[in-house]
């Protein structure tokens, strides 16, 4: 077979040890014959654009051959109606992306689709499950039709809101559009969108040989923790049926990254999940360097993996306090508010910020570790760990908890394929895939730590495994603060934001350097880069689209939470509504994450 590549000499690449070809999968070869054409890309992952009609063929064999690409990783869309570099590309007006992964080969393939406007493209639900809500944001946010579908509605947005925002005519601004007015009229149809129709939401009706009842919880309830709404069809107590409502949270991030500059999107990447702090900073940032081919030094990817391993300490701490309050133990939430306190001081010393510090930065971080920051943190990793060992104990080991957790949604290795789930969702069903270990960025392949795992992929397990990720975090920071190396905290490459400040105030070029970049944003090189991390809740990635501007084109936000709610009705259905509040702690999701 022989492959058509168009002329993208433009779009850089770069050659990393996951790649992957086509001759490689001869089974995709002889049925996609000589109509694929193949797209470089700065991540070196396999991109073939293919006819719209091989896309559910294709995805059934990639499924089904030998160690299979059966983990829909993402699937999303782009309106390239007004791409720079589009001649580049067998592009039409949008693009529709499905991105397999591939556990057994630890490999990637990306598939792509042209569709003009208004065209339509079958529905893959029936091979993924999870593609529903995918397809449903992409209709959602773009008006792809996908046929089949077994119920195409608004999932992020209001039932009764007009257009697609991610199109390209749709404005970055409010204050580009008309001022937001609410008369009596447009107020009784919002009204009346609200009214409950069981039949819309799949649920069955009420008839003489039942009488189910239908349970509104959320969006606003401690138990979902945010924004969240969940529908219940219940027989008695008996969960029926369970049907989530998301999109409550909606702030439309994705929208604005076409607006800002690649640096100044970097604050926004802090509030996806809001609780992971510059883990939100990490996929991003690696991104841009992937796609800018930014090499930093080892001092900057050790601070970087010493302030994720925090946050994911102080993350997990949190969902560790509200696991156990939600099942009915209130004490460890305020000793673990405690301890989370004085992680914060610390991460507060050394960024200038809690929570939000948004610290990473396009080759580097935002400034150097200051003076005894490694004392601080030797006090952290001391104090600690006997102090998670008292809370193990004191929640791990309560029988009520027991008793409530154990055998509560659970669900195996296959079904978490099948529904994307990652993190700790899935290692909790005795796979050990972390990208830490499997695909190692910024130096963790020098790291010595152990990938947690349990077996019976349930609620208890995903808790357990949490405690555990902390100790192996605690092993990471120890490793920091022993072997930090020396080294510049930036990078010298020109793309750098903002470059080095001793050199900006030295060197006029670099100062030109300092005032382009912030003020209109440095040009990234034209091409696509994705990159993901092991984050908090699981695989978090971004995928980024330069046609040689300085802002993104496209920016894609793949979040672990997304799909990990998309499965709580197969884990709910048949259980009590006090055992759903266990499983929707177990999940650890926040609504952020959710967003798009």
């Amino acid at each position: 077979m022989t492959i058509m590549t168009k002329d993208m000499s433009a779009i850089p690449t770069r050659t990393l040890k996951l790649g992957l070809t086509l001759a490689m999968i001869p089974e995709l070869e002889r049925l996609l014959g000589d109509s694929a054409i193949e797209q470089n890309t700065a991540d070196n992952i396999l991109t073939l654009w293919i006819d719209k009609h091989q896309v559910t063929p294709a995805l059934n064999l990639l499924k089904s051959i030998p160690e299979p690409f059966n983990f829909l990783f993402d699937l999303y869309a782009v309106d390239e109606r007004l791409r720079l570099d589009k001649a580049l590309l067998p592009a039409k007006d949008f693009t529709l992306v499905y991105q397999l992964l591939s556990i057994e080969r630890n490999q990637d393939i990306r598939l792509k689709v042209a569709l003009e406007d208004n065209e339509h493209q079958a529905s893959i639900t029936s091979i993924w499950p999870s593609a529903n809500w995918y397809e449903r944001e992409a209709w959602d946010l773009f008006g792809i039709v996908f046929d089949a579908h077994p119920n195409l509605c608004r999932i992020l947005l209001p039932p009764t809101y007009q257009g697609h925002p991610l199109r390209k005519e749709f404005p970055c601004r409010a204050t580009e559009t008309e001022p937001f007015t609410l008369d009596d009229e447009k107020l009784a149809r919002e009204q009346d969108a609200l009214r409950f129709n069981p039949k819309e939401w799949g649920m069955d009706d009420s008839s003489e040989d039942n009488d189910y009842l239908f349970l509104n919880l959320g969006p606003n309830h401690p138990s979902v923790h945010g924004v969240f709404r969940i529908a219940l069809q219940l027989d008695g107590e008996q969960i029926k049926n369970s049907v989530p409502d998301i999109g409550y949270h909606h702030r439309g991030a994705e929208k604005i990254a076409e607006r800002q500059t690649w640096h100044g999107f970097i604050p926004y990447t802090d509030r996806i999940d809001y609780l992971g702090g510059v883990m939100n900073n990490f996929p991003y940032i690696l991104a841009i360097e992937q796609l800018a081919d930014i090499r930093v030094s080892e001092r900057v990817e050790c601070i970087r993996v010493m302030l994720a391993e925090c946050f994911r300490i102080l993350s997990h701490m949190l969902f560790f306090g509200t696991f156990a309050q939600d099942v009915g133990q209130l004490s460890p939430i305020f000793y673990l508010f405690i301890d989370r306190e004085k992680l914060f001081s610390i991460i507060e010393a050394i960024t200038g910020a809690r929570m939000h510090p948004s610290w990473f930065r396009i080759g580097g971080v935002a400034q150097d570790l200051p003076q005894g920051w490694h004392i601080m943190m030797q006090e952290f990793v001391d104090y600690f760990p006997a102090k998670l060992d008292e809370y193990e104990v004191m929640v791990m080991q309560n029988s009520i908890l027991k008793n409530r957790a154990v055998g509560i949604g659970k669900y195996d290795t296959q079904q978490a394929l099948e529904w994307n789930i990652s993190g700790v969702g899935i290692r909790a069903t005795g796979l050990e895939w972390d990208l830490r270990k499997a695909r190692p960025y910024s130096g963790y392949e020098n790291y010595q730590f152990d990938i947690p795992t349990a077996h019976n992929g349930d609620a208890y397990d995903r808790c357990q495994l949490r405690v555990d990720e902390m100790r192996q975090s605690i092993k990471i920071i120890q490793q920091c603060i022993d072997h930090m190396p020396q080294g510049n905290y930036k990078a010298d490459h020109p793309l750098t934001t903002p470059p080095r400040s001793d050199r900006s105030k030295q060197d006029i070029e670099t100062l030109i350097q300092h005032f382009m970049n912030v003020s209109w944003g440095g040009v990234m090189p034209k091409g696509e880069s994705s990159f993901a991390v092991e984050a908090t809740k699981g695989i978090n990635a971004y995928t980024l689209i330069s046609d040689g501007t300085s802002s993104s084109y496209r920016t894609r936000i793949r979040t672990p939470s997304f799909p990990h709610l998309q499965m709580i009705p197969t884990m709910a259905k048949g259980l009590m509504v006090a055992d759903l509040i266990v499983i929707l702690a177990s999940i650890d999701f926040v609504m952020a994450d959710v967003d798009r």
